[in-house]
């Protein structure tokens, strides 16, 4: 029995048609939109964190100080240059004393003039002693003539009046002395202050230090309070530390860690917490410690950038899942459990977190459960869902 050849064209047409059919539907489900959802799952599991807090500084100067005049003026001469290390005391700057040295010259001859003039006052307060006791005296013996009638009521009087008359005189002398004195006090103190002010020309040390700016020359004007050095102790320097206030939990003075210095990548230095600033930067929201170094490090500068990372205590055993699975979803936080091959999102609650990517969950989560990771889109209750062991970095979703 012969086969038609139309026939068999036919069916040659549908089976192609039924393969092409099925070849579409394949690609469709594997790699279209209905394709499952490539994953990568982590199962949690028991253990303990070493949680740290990590952190960016730069290293300043404990102790610092800005040199400079208390009033305006011109710099005469600087003495030392940056890099020069200095004593307590020694004199580093000048300001030029303008005419200080004048009038210091002339305090001291007005000083001379005092202490003639008080010197003549104590003369004048002799003399009136004398006079009045002399009336005194002369008053005394006429009293008793008169009490005799040798002399007349006028004469007595007379005497009477002469007597208060040095008084008078006594207490104007006296009066005069205590004005020359306090004269005299006057010009002196008004020496000392210009002697201070005089003093305050000369640009000592503080203390000991290293000269890190040289803020002004020979010649130049400065105002009052403007530097013309700065001074900082090198056996002083720390980390001013910055960390994110959301990861700050723990972070108190006496925490021990490590320093990174930009310059010497390669070498950790010991440090621990000295003190921690009362007031957080609220633009940045970033709480602000200061970091010593156990050992000053040898070729340190100041302004460098370093990273510190600050060791917290071993937590208790708890639920452990990488930070990569913690997802947000409609306010809450949690995690995508697989539920046998379909994923549901589950609510947790976290605790501490490391910075090897390990966090800590306290609730929500039972030993064992599978997770997702990551996901090469983001994920909905119930999706079909692939395992995989990694994935193309370009397909990653869902990441926090």
């Amino acid at each position: 029995m012969k086969t038609n050849p139309l026939v068999l064209r036919r069916l040659a047409l549908v089976a192609a048609a039924l393969i092409l059919i099925v070849t579409v539907i394949f690609v469709f489900l594997r790699t279209g939109p209905l394709a499952p959802i490539k994953v990568t799952v982590a199962q949690a599991t028991q253990g303990s964190l070493n949680p740290a807090i990590f952190g960016i500084g730069t290293v300043e100067a404990r102790r610092s100080w800005m040199v400079g005049p208390t009033v305006a003026g011109r710099v005469l001469r600087v003495n030392v240059d940056v890099g020069d290390v200095v004593k307590a005391g020694q004199l580093l700057a000048e300001m030029d004393p303008v005419d200080l040295d004048q009038r210091l010259a002339a305090l001291d001859a007005s000083l001379a003039r005092a202490g003639s003039t008080q010197l003549s006052a104590q003369a004048q307060v002799q003399d009136a002693n004398a006079r009045h006791a002399l009336a005194a005296a002369n008053t005394q013996r006429n009293q008793d003539l008169a009490r005799q009638n040798f002399i007349s009521p006028g004469a007595l009087d007379a005497r009477l009046q002469e007597q208060a008359s040095a008084e008078a005189a006594l207490q104007a002398a006296r009066a005069n002395q205590s004005g020359a004195e306090q004269d005299r006090t006057r010009l002196k103190a008004e020496r000392a202050g210009l002697v201070q002010q005089r003093g305050n020309v000369r640009l000592l040390a503080p203390a000991d230090g290293v000269v890190t700016s040289r803020d002004a020359e020979a010649g130049s004007t400065v105002v009052a309070g403007q530097p013309v050095l700065r001074l900082i102790d090198p056996s002083s320097l720390w980390v001013k530390l910055r960390v994110d206030q959301g990861r700050s939990a723990g972070l108190a003075p006496g925490l021990k860690g490590q320093i990174v210095l930009r310059s010497q990548p390669q070498t950790p230095h010991p440090g621990q917490v000295a003190r921690m600033e009362l007031l957080a930067d609220s633009v940045t929201e970033e709480r602000i410690a200061q970091v010593a170094f156990m050992q000053m490090p040898v070729n340190v500068s100041v302004g460098e950038m370093a990273e510190v990372t600050l060791q917290l205590p071993t937590t208790t055993p708890a639920l452990l899942l990488p930070n990569a699975s913690i997802q947000h979803q409609q306010g809450q936080t949690g995690v995508w459990r697989l539920n046998g091959d379909k994923p549901e999102f589950t609510p947790v609650q976290l605790g501490s977190s490391s910075l090897d990517g390990l966090v800590q969950v306290l609730t929500g989560l039972d030993n064992n459960d599978r997770v997702v990771v990551y996901s090469e889109k983001a994920l909905n209750p119930g999706a079909r869902v692939k395992v995989v062991t990694a994935l193309a970095a370009a397909t990653l979703a869902g990441k926090p």
